[in-house]
This record gives C-alpha cells, structure tokens and sequence, in this order.
C-alpha cells in the first residue's frame, strides 16, 4: 500500500478522529476553546509555495543533495534546512504556510503570539526572521511567548523514562484532592451530589490553573498537586474562599445602598484596600503589556490578603452605625467583584459558596 492509498488515508484519518475527540474533551474540562484550526497536512502545501517564491528571489539556496536552505548567520543565527532533499517538509515548511494562511484568514490582524515552550525559541527567532526576509511586514508583529517547562516533585518529566503526567489524570487527581479537602473541612454536608461534584470540578482546575499562570511564564515551574490544592497561602482554593466568604457576608443585605455618607472617618486598612481596587485596570494593562497573567495572580492574591486580614479584624455586620455598616458591605462587595473579574481572566471560576 502506498502513501496515496484510499485504506491508508482511510486508518490515518480515523485514528486521527481519536485523538481530536480525546483533545476536545481535555480541553472542554479546562474550559478552552478555538476559534479555527489549522493542520499541517495542509499547510505544508502552502508552505512549499512560499520556500518556491523565496528561491526565485534568492533568499533561500539549494544545497547539492537538491535540499532547500536559508542562510542566517549574518543575523546571528545559522544555516536552516527547509526542505529535504526528497522534497518532503520539515516543521519549518509547515509553519511558514500556516503563518501566512492566518494572515490571509485575518489581514487585519495587528499581532500574532505564540504560545509555545522555551525549547523551541531559536526555532520561531528563524520562522520570525524567514518570513521578515520574504517582505512579511506583518511579521514584525508576531511574538513567541516562551514559557518555562513543568516540572514534578519527582523531577524533569521524560517521555522517554514514562515520567510525563497524562492531562485527564491530573485533571481528576486534583478534582479528587479537592473532594477530599472539602470532606475534610465539612462545610457543604447540604450539598446535593451534583452540587458537590461541580464544586469539586471548580475548586480542583482552580488549584491546577492558578498554580501554573501564578508563575511568571518564563521561569520554569515545580508543580506540586498537594500544594495547589492548600486553602492557605497563594492559592486558587485559597482565593476562591474568600470570594465565598464574602457573598456569605454581602447575601445578609438585600440591597445594597451605592450612595455613601462618606463624613466619617475609614480605618488605614480600608484606605489600603480602596488604593488595590484602584491599580485593578493597570495590573490588567501591565499583564497585557508583559504577557504575564501572573501579574493578575499576584494583583489578586495581595487584594485577598489584604481583605482577609481586614475581616478578621474588623466587625462589619455587628456594627450599629449604618452608614459605616453600609461602607464596609459596599467594599466587601466590591472587593469580591475584581475577585471574580481577576479569577475569571485566568479562567477561573469562584464558588458562592465553599
């Protein structure tokens, strides 16, 4: 059977069914979706249009094996094959066209991010610097986020040694410490079955996602499962308390009274606490700028700080001058809506109640 053979395509396109229905499904429970695909087997072609274009301007050279090349050593970078001599493609044929196809797709698309590990940088510096010599101007726009590897408390996962973690099995191992927890501290014994396992579900992939975009994306990350899972410390669940903690404390008030007295006199902690919801709009700016949600965490994580140690010290409901009383819900209030914004930019969900 050869390559063009119908039962070849037939398997290959079947056994390729497997493996999207089991990415659908990982990425559904992560609660990520896409707006298009782009697959290789087809971008490949287009690529290999674009390495044709690039000889006849001499930008590329054959070799004498018949094989395609671009020189960059003038750019500080080195000689890159992108074609073999059998005129099959390399990862660099296929990228060049799936580069230019979105550009097609999108023409009005001022930027581009990859977001692909630090492994690969000197790869996208060449694809970034290809499509730049062939008169790309939009490839000035594109940027490589290279982020640091994932390591365990065991050490480097190897594919080859069998040590990488499989993502559905991690997904219900922290799915499962976060049920355990939740047993532990006995708060949702009212919880209905369905109750209980969506709460498992949201506390779980909060541990996990918050845990990893905490980090800044370039530094290489221990993860460590029991540890993202702790209600103490910088941490989703942690968090994700406080946002419950604080619609148990604001649901006592039906209505909340927006228009303020404010001749009276607020204690330095809620000063400080006014300054944090105030720098919300610039941390989401400054992430943006630096393509670092972890400076969404740790904004977010110095907010809950800053309330928890205001809660516990501070009386709000059991107060008898409405007006401060009213102040403090209000701000209580506030402070669980930036919560919820800040979680949900790092695709957090938080609970009502935990």
């Amino acid at each position: 059977m050869g390559i063009g053979d119908k039962k070849v395509i037939d398997l290959w396109k079947k056994m390729n069914s497997w493996v999207y229905e089991g990415f659908e499904k990982t990425y559904k429970d992560l609660g990520v979706n896409f707006d298009s695909y782009y697959y290789e087997s087809n971008t490949y072609l287009l690529g290999k249009d674009i390495i044709k274009e690039g000889l006849k301007k001499n930008i590329f050279f054959k070799k004498d094996d018949g094989s395609v090349w671009i020189d960059l050593t003038d750019d500080g970078l080195d000689e890159k094959i992108l074609l073999r001599s059998d005129g099959t493609s390399v990862y660099m044929t296929q990228d060049l066209g799936t580069a230019l196809l979105r550009y097609k797709n999108h023409p009005k698309m001022n930027g581009m991010i990859y977001t692909v590990g630090n492994e690969q940088d000197y790869h996208f510096k060449v694809l970034f610097k290809i499509l730049n010599k062939l008169g790309y101007n939009w490839s000035e726009q594109l940027h490589h986020l290279s982020y640091g590897m994932v390591d365990l408390p065991t050490g480097k996962m190897k594919s080859r040694e069998g040590t990488v973690v499989d993502g559905d099995e991690l997904i219900a191992e922290m799915k499962l410490n976060a049920s355990n927890l939740s047993k532990e501290l006995g708060k949702i014994n009212d919880f209905s079955n369905k109750e209980k396992e969506l709460l498992d579900d949201t506390i779980g992939l909060g541990a996990l996602k918050y845990f990893i975009l905490k980090v800044d994306p370039k530094k290489r990350i221990l993860f460590d499962p029991n540890e993202s899972i702790d209600f103490n410390g910088n941490t989703g669940p942690f968090i994700q308390y406080t946002y419950a903690r604080i619609q148990s404390l604001t649901k006592e008030v039906k209505v909340l009274n927006n228009k303020i007295n404010i001749d009276f006199e607020i204690i330095q902690k809620e000063k400080d606490i006014l300054k944090q919801l105030t720098q919300f709009p610039s941390a989401i700016s400054s992430a943006a700028d630096n393509y670092s949600p972890a400076l969404i965490a740790n904004y977010v994580y110095e907010l809950v700080k800053m309330f928890n140690s205001y809660y516990q010290s501070t009386t709000i409901l059991k107060i008898h001058d409405l007006e401060l009383k009213n102040f403090r819900l209000i701000l209580s209030y506030k402070v669980g809506q930036v919560i919820k914004s800040s979680m949900g930019l790092l695709g957090v969900e938080v609970p009502n109640k935990m």
